[in-house]
């Protein structure tokens, strides 16, 4: 059968990161359903965050070891059937298994993995497309992990409204519907050349300074990104004095639609921008609403800085990959992966962070926030770097 058109290829990479926003957000909904049915303690529930988050960690790692030999597109069909039968054995195995937790363990670890190559895949793959202008469709794929995020919180929120909580099971294999069926549009879509048949063999990634330049500007912008999204429901719950319920789901709600926004703006008018320069600009605003956030005595506008922070750090993780692809174009799967392991340390450490100040300052969030505006001035500077290299590298083309 004759492979679909790149235009396939890329609308099933943007399925692709819905499937990861599915994988990320949806079985934190159930934590207090866990917590009642199964008689977990909140404390190892809430551990399968950090499952779910090294596991990836693990998969960015491993990932350029085996992406390379068994190929792209054999590996995103991976990616999709590891993803299903996490959300499979998440409506099943808890209740096939005396002990829950561990069935809940196993679940995580399954579907995780499935995250973690999806993560590493999708970016290549919509890199090597021949598409006219590549920041642009970059850009539109990371969006469409913020619309993921919010309609796997809406939609799943309103089927527990009206189906009821005890009906979780039959929600998880809708979501489950999803990854199943995006693989089968694996088997037939174009996987173009991740690497230039001109550049393979010429990679040098380690010992190239300008890759460890795209390594800290992935930590700074998925530090600046989380160090906000996971604290978007307290400020939401402070903003708008209402409960935790209602908290969690506008909060991060909030901050993932501004996020897309920014993202859905450049995939639209890239082709008039000027990427460099509106990450330049997105990370001076960013350092603005940092400020906002943490020092305006009133919730509400704190809560209002809270969602622009979103929008201004939409465009710094698919920029920085953008870039990367265009200086690197050896990179690889190695670089992708790398740079995916150094964006998920960044998700670690900004909301570490974060929540460690505003504990050592007897749980004031601002402070928190305030000290995680490193992250945004470290993402600065490196911008000046790449500027600064880019000017360098005219000087001397003009000079011969």
């Amino acid at each position: 059968m004759r492979a679909l058109s790149y235009e396939s290829t890329i609308r099933s990479c943007f399925i692709a990161y819905v499937v990861q926003a599915i994988i990320n957000n949806f079985v934190p909904l159930l934590f207090v359903t866990f917590h009642e049915s199964f008689g977990i303690d909140l404390g190892r529930i809430t551990l399968l965050i950090t499952i779910n988050f090294l596991v990836q960690l693990f998969v960015d790692l491993t990932s350029a070891c085996f992406v390379d030999r068994i190929g792209y597109r054999l590996s995103m069909i991976l990616a999709h059937l590891f993803s299903a039968a996490g959300l499979l054995l998440l409506a099943t195995l808890p209740f096939m298994m005396s002990e829950k937790y561990a069935a809940l363990i196993i679940s995580v670890f399954v579907y995780a993995i499935g995250g973690g190559l999806i993560e590493v895949l999708v970016s290549p793959v919509v890199e090597a497309c021949p598409t006219k202008n590549k920041g642009k469709e970059m850009s539109l794929l990371h969006s469409f992990y913020c619309w993921g995020y919010v309609a796997v919180i809406l939609i799943s929120t309103a089927f527990f409204y009206f189906a009821g909580m005890e009906r979780w099971r039959i929600m998880t294999l809708i979501w489950m519907l999803v990854p199943l069926a995006n693989m089968v549009s694996f088997f037939f879509v174009s996987i173009f050349p991740i690497v230039p048949e001109e550049k393979k063999g010429k990679n040098g990634l380690f010992s190239n300074s300008m890759f460890w330049l795209f390594f800290l500007m992935m930590m700074a912008s998925g530090a600046s990104e989380q160090a906000v999204s996971q604290w978007a429901s307290a400020f939401a719950e402070m903003g708008l004095g209402v409960g935790k319920t209602i908290g969690d789901l506008a909060g991060p709600c909030l901050f993932a639609f501004m996020q897309g926004l920014s993202r859905l703006y450049y995939g639209k008018y890239g082709d008039r921008i000027n990427l460099r320069k509106m990450m330049g600009r997105s990370t001076v605003l960013c350092i603005l609403r940092y400020l906002l956030a943490s020092l305006s005595p009133i919730p509400a506008i704190s809560l209002a800085g809270c969602a622009l922070c979103g929008f201004s750090v939409g465009i710094l993780w698919p920029g920085t990959l953008s870039i990367a692809a265009k200086h690197l174009p050896s990179g690889g799967t190695l670089m992708f992966a790398f740079l995916a392991l150094a964006g998920d340390i960044g998700c670690s450490v900004g909301p570490s962070l974060a929540g460690f100040v505003s504990e050592k300052a007897g749980g004031n969030l601002s402070k928190g926030i305030l000290a995680a505006i490193i992250f945004p001035i470290l993402m600065a500077c490196a911008l000046l770097l790449l500027r600064g290299r880019k000017k360098r590298q005219i000087s001397r083309e003009t000079a011969v």
